[in-house]
């Protein structure tokens, strides 16, 4: 089984401190349960700002967060969700639905100012206008995960569950479409699961 690399093996080749890269990457865990200490609003909003600045394809920004800190919007939201996730996200302290926009071209001219005329470009083809969207929305998923990591607290990502079903309880205007969920807070008892192994570098890179 893999195992996280020792914290010298590549030092002189990384630039990111061993606690960085130990909180952000070898020592980071997909979290199962939470404690209940709260997470506060000025540690989500911390979570975005470090979640923005990463790259997306013309900087097009397409993704968009709906945090669930109360009671009664968790509650809404369990139902949708596959039965097996149910205990996780019900342990949260923030649950994070992340969605897509449909409508991100209309930023454009604000966040492309020297090419706004990319908006036009991309509405006049609907399906690579969309294909645009869920790509560079989940490439800033990755980076959220990242950020939320960087907050000090544990992230539990879940893919199942009923985005339809998701979207008409909270995005019902059909403008945003959900395809993530991102339990937020600290890990609580056992949280873990065994660690899984990664494939290695011989088995996944090639070098020409």
């Amino acid at each position: 089984m893999n195992t996280p690399p020792t914290p010298d093996l590549y030092e002189e080749h990384l630039v990111l401190a061993a606690e960085a890269r130990r909180l952000l990457f070898t020592g980071a865990r997909t979290a199962n349960s939470f404690t209940d200490e709260p997470v506060p609003d000025e540690t989500l909003r911390a979570i975005w700002e470090l979640a923005k600045w990463p790259p997306t394809s013309a900087n097009t920004n397409p993704l968009r967060v709906l945090f669930l800190r109360s009671g009664d919007a968790q509650r809404r939201l369990i139902p949708h969700l596959a039965e097996g996730n149910r205990a996780k996200s019900v342990s949260a302290p923030v649950i994070a639905v992340l969605a897509y926009d449909t409508r991100y071209s209309e930023h454009i001219p604000r966040l492309l100012p020297f090419m706004p005329e990319l908006k036009e470009a991309l509405e006049s083809d609907p399906v690579g206008h969309q294909e645009h969207a869920r790509f560079n929305s989940a490439l800033q998923a990755g980076y959220f995960l990242l950020s939320v990591r960087a907050a000090g607290l544990a992230a539990g990502p879940l893919g199942g569950f009923d985005a339809d079903g998701v979207d008409g309880e909270f995005f019902p205007d059909g403008r945003l479409r959900s395809f993530l969920v991102v339990n937020i807070g600290k890990p609580g008892d056992n949280p873990w699961f065994e660690r899984l192994p990664r494939l290695e570098y011989e088995e996944a890179v090639s070098c020409l």
